[in-house]
């Protein structure tokens, strides 16, 4: 038994939703005309025996004066049974003139009963059916009783049940078919988007990551029409999710090829410098010097890729582990410091200051990066000769370092791809002065990790980089 409920209550999870609501209102509304049916029929029948009743007790309130004075027969109204009887030592024996049937036992036993008051009663008689019985005293010995059949009754009791079981199917198929027809226009905006979902499964998304449909159309009442606007919406948002994955799957391709053919370059500068060492280590020891010179220096290029690609990994995962270590540092000392490192270690870029005091919670050596960072952009991207410029300024709660210098500049397709990893503006130039091009994608993740930005502005004898970070909360009363 268990398993045949399983197996219905299966099927009908299956059924479409548009047919179990259908189902669903068709058995409710059965419900409510059963018992709408049963309330009916049943005050229905109440009143008519409440009629019956009453007629039968008018009647023989009608013949009692007459029967008390004659004693003489009581009169048969229509088809009823009518008799009088007389009660003797508690039993009732009928007079002549009466009209009974065939078996009055039960009659008899009405009849005596009613010698102490009003009996009213239904009884069911051989061959004749339902009766309803009444009898009451007629004088201290005598009963009348009379008798009248439900089968009118019941028969209009009967063709009640039969014209609402005819009008409450009728209307039942009614409210089925018409309810289908609503349902089905109603829910077709949802068929509408299992088509659109369809569609969305059936589309290759590793030959085009893009969704190329939407639910579309009107209608179906506002939960639908919010159920739509949500559908469209997560496709927007999964569509997005998917544009960003595709792109991240393509940079992280670029930058493992980038990154391999930046490592690749020094490493066979290394093998063949390490194989000239080896045929030169019998030669001259000049030779010998320069060649490992060679080495230690593609050996220390390698080595800074290496680490800014560390960096930059820890940076990207930097929920997992943080590399920076903040504290409250002075940026105009930060900045004072590394502007005095260029002014020492490029000579050939005359460098001007203007720093303010401004403090921020920062770690001071990934700050001292950054700065050093772009310097070093400023120098190997002009020509010697080129002025450069060094600011800290504190503008409401933020703190500002722009690096200019007068070169002669970026052009506009590269200023939107300048922070990308390996992006270099001069190939040739900077590889030569030992760039990688991760400087300023280093100083674009730092300056992000520390919750500030950076951007350049660039026209020709003129390019800032500008760093905003939030300054440090004031400390005894005094700006920080």
């Amino acid at each position: 038994m268990t398993g045949v409920l399983r197996r219905w209550y299966g099927a009908w999870q299956r059924t479409r939703l548009g047919t179990r609501i259908t189902l669903g209102l068709g058995a409710l509304a059965l419900v409510v005309f059963a018992a709408v049916g049963v309330t009916t029929v049943g005050i229905m029948h109440g009143y008519l025996d409440r009629r019956l009743d009453e007629q039968l007790s008018k009647s023989q309130n009608t013949q009692l004066p007459l029967l008390r004075e004659t004693h003489g027969s009581p009169q048969s109204v229509y088809s009823w049974y009518s008799a009088l009887y007389k009660i003797q030592d508690g039993v009732a024996v009928p007079e002549p003139g009466g009209r009974l049937p065939g078996d009055a036992k039960q009659l008899a036993k009405i009849a005596a009963e009613a010698a102490g008051g009003d009996v009213t009663r239904t009884i069911y008689l051989r061959d004749d059916g339902p009766y309803r019985v009444r009898a009451c005293p007629v004088d201290t010995d005598s009963v009348l009783l009379s008798a009248a059949p439900q089968k009118d009754l019941d028969g209009t009791v009967r063709q009640l049940i039969g014209v609402e079981v005819g009008a409450f199917a009728l209307a039942l198929g009614v409210l089925v078919v018409v309810g289908r027809l609503v349902l089905r226009r109603g829910l077709r905006p949802l068929a509408d988007m299992a088509g659109t979902a369809h569609d969305i499964a059936s589309h290759d998304l590793t030959a085009n990551p893009a969704l190329p449909v939407r639910a579309a159309g009107t209608g179906g009442g506002a939960e639908v029409e919010e159920l739509r606007t949500a559908f469209n919406v997560m496709l927007a948002h999964i569509d997005t999710s998917l544009a960003a994955k595709t792109e991240a799957n393509e940079r992280l391709r670029r930058f493992v090829a980038d990154a391999s053919h930046e490592l690749r370059t020094p490493l066979t500068s290394i093998r063949g410098y390490a194989d000239l060492f080896r045929y030169a280590a019998a030669n001259e020891p000049a030779e010998r010097e320069a060649h490992l010179a060679k080495i230690r220096e593609e050996t220390a290029r390698m080595t800074v890729l290496v680490d800014d690609l560390l960096l930059l990994a820890r940076l990207d995962a930097r929920a997992a582990e943080t590399p920076l270590r903040p504290e409250r540092a002075d940026l105009a000392e930060l900045a004072g410091d590394a502007a005095d490192a260029f002014a020492a270690g490029r000579p050939d870029h005359p460098l001007t200051s203007a720093l303010s005091t401004a403090f921020v919670d920062a770690d001071p050596v990934r700050l001292r990066q950054v700065l050093d960072n772009l310097l070093a952009n400023a120098a190997v991207h002009t020509p010697p000769g080129t002025a450069v410029h060094v600011e800290v300024t504190a503008s409401g709660d933020e703190a500002v370092v722009r690096v200019t210098d007068s070169g002669p500049g970026i052009a506009p397709s590269d200023q939107e791809r300048i922070f990308d990893r390996f992006f270099r503006v001069d190939d040739s130039r900077t590889r030569g002065n030992g760039g990688t091009g991760l400087g300023l994608s280093v100083v674009q993740s730092l300056v992000t990790a520390h919750g500030g930005t950076v951007s350049v502005a660039s026209s020709p004898g003129r390019t800032t980089f500008s760093v905003r970070l939030p300054l440090a909360p004031v400390v005894s009363g005094k700006a920080g």
